[in-house]
């Protein structure tokens, strides 16, 4: 008998707790103790994280709502209000990195803390919440990729009871997008784990090192969902995103797309990961970069920082 499971967690009087806020909730929570734990390493308060997690966590909201809402224009232009309705569904991961990365860039900015330094330290953070904040698209039955077989579930990928059933959608079972984009944030967490105490790396480097590492999965992944964003692109453009990704056609096909013809995510991957190389090549030729990664940090609001800026007056 198939199992699924309830998107409600459990209810307080006419307070509705829902699996995907804790699955959130959790997932920030992991988030801010590695960045503590790394922050002790530079000898940064642990406050400074918490009050980062405060700021940094609703503007990631409103800045993937927006984000969706922008590309979803047509939808809400009649009815407003709903823009505001985010329980009803649609944000997006790249409007939440928007909008965490301009109010860590203030918070920073106010704190006296170089931004390349910071977002560095913050970088297993981002890719950790995105692992487990997928799970939360488990729950919920979105975000799924296109038709497949249980047979594939099953037999194929060997995926547990308790998965396959949850993907049985409507008389269907789906891809598990999820799963695909959380076990592939998980050896990136791995990777930037390892490359931070590697001696070549350079301020700002680690934070370039997620952002390729994430919107190459991304770029693969989201071909196969059915629910992208997207909008009517040149042939040429089509073409070549196609060509990127044939090597996948060996092993999938990608899925259905209820409108346009070019994943918006996909292209966004594409020019992250193009602007990524560029920047760290840049940087590291222009001697943008001459810190690394495991240089002492200090904010230039310290007592001792601003005796420092003074002697050299």
């Amino acid at each position: 008998m198939a199992y699924l499971l309830d998107p409600i967690a459990f209810s307080l009087g006419p307070i509705t707790v829902r699996w995907y806020g804790i699955i959130l909730g959790t997932a920030a929570l992991v988030g801010l103790w590695l960045a503590v734990m790394e922050g002790k390493r530079f000898k940064i308060p642990p406050d400074f994280f918490m009050d980062l997690l405060l700021i940094g966590v609703p503007s990631a909201i409103i800045g993937a709502r927006i984000y969706y809402v922008a590309f979803k224009w047509d939808a809400y232009k009649n009815n407003p209000l709903e823009i505001f309705q985010i329980w009803h569904g649609g944000i997006a991961i790249y409007g939440a990195l928007i909008g965490a990365l301009i109010a860590g860039y203030i918070y920073f900015r106010r704190k006296g803390y170089n931004f390349w330094r910071m977002v560095d330290i913050c970088a297993p953070s981002l890719i950790v919440g995105q692992m487990i904040g997928r799970w939360g698209n488990f729950v919920n039955q979105e975000a799924h990729g296109g038709p497949v077989s249980e047979t594939f579930l099953r037999g194929t990928l060997h995926l547990p009871n308790w998965i396959v059933d949850q993907m049985y959608i409507d008389g269907q079972y789906y891809h598990p997008t999820f799963l695909y984009e959380s076990f592939w944030n998980l050896i990136g967490l791995l990777l930037l784990l390892w490359l931070r105490r590697r001696p070549f790396m350079r301020a700002g480097e680690l934070f370039f090192s997620y952002l390729i590492w994430y919107s190459v999965g991304r770029f693969f992944i989201e071909a196969l969902r059915t629910d992208s964003l997207a909008f009517t692109a040149p042939a040429w453009l089509v073409s070549f995103i196609d060509a990127l990704w044939s090597p996948m056609t060996l092993l999938f096909e990608p899925g259905a797309m209820e409108y346009g013809n070019v994943r918006i995510s996909q292209l966004l991957a594409i020019l992250i990961v193009v602007a990524s190389i560029v920047l760290i090549v840049l940087r590291r030729k222009k001697g943008w970069s001459s810190e690394r990664y495991s240089d002492p940090i200090r904010s230039s609001k310290t007592p001792a920082a601003a005796s420092e800026a003074g002697e050299g007056i």
